[in-house]
């Protein structure tokens, strides 16, 4: 008997990929909520205003490096900032050498975009709004294909790597850069 338990657990264990089946609690409550303490990232676009400085105030977006190029300035490292952070960087470099004591703000002016793609008809890189859910970037990818596992989608947040089994149908919240993989059934 221990023998068939040992070998149904490890047959069991072997099926497993690893990735969690659902979204954890902390998952499933990722949304507009975030956005107040979003982090900045690769592609998203920031409106700078400096105070009596209508040459420096504009919109910038953040380059490949993770930087924003500010004129005269130069870069400001931007991503994984929030929006205090990359006013406090801007606010530093600009008070080095350039402005006696600079007046910033600083707005979110365009996120990143989605990324939907796998047994979907028309995957592909699609603009981000507030609000969207997992089901809705589905849909904006013009829904499942026939061969698709409707049953859970892959996620990639955050630009990393790490992959979490996201149990569908769910309404989750998209978050800007997010890449929603569509799996393939295998019968």
């Amino acid at each position: 008997m221990p023998a068939l338990v040992f070998t149904v657990v490890a047959a069991l264990a072997a099926c497993s990929d690893g990735r969690s089946v659902g979204p954890s609690l902390a998952e499933s409550r990722v949304g507009a909520s975030d956005l107040r303490t979003y982090r900045v990232g690769i592609g998203d676009k920031v409106r700078l205003n400096v105070f009596g400085e209508a040459d420096l105030s504009g919109t910038y977006e953040v380059n490949g490096n993770g930087n924003i190029a500010l004129p005269l300035a130069g870069e400001v490292k931007a991503a994984g900032l929030d929006i205090d952070g990359v006013r406090a960087a801007v606010v530093r470099r600009l008070s080095d050498g350039y402005l006696k004591s600079p007046r910033v703000t600083v707005e979110i002016a365009g996120y990143r975009p989605i990324y939907v793609h796998g047994e979907v008809r028309t995957g592909g890189e699609f603009p981000f709004k507030v609000g969207t859910r997992l089901r809705d970037a589905i849909a904006v990818a013009g829904g499942y294909t026939y061969r698709a596992n409707q049953g859970y989608v892959i996620l990639s947040r955050d630009g990393t790597s790490r992959e979490t089994r996201v149990a569908m149908p769910n309404d989750m919240l998209v978050m800007p850069g997010d890449n929603i993989r569509v799996p393939e059934r295998f019968f």
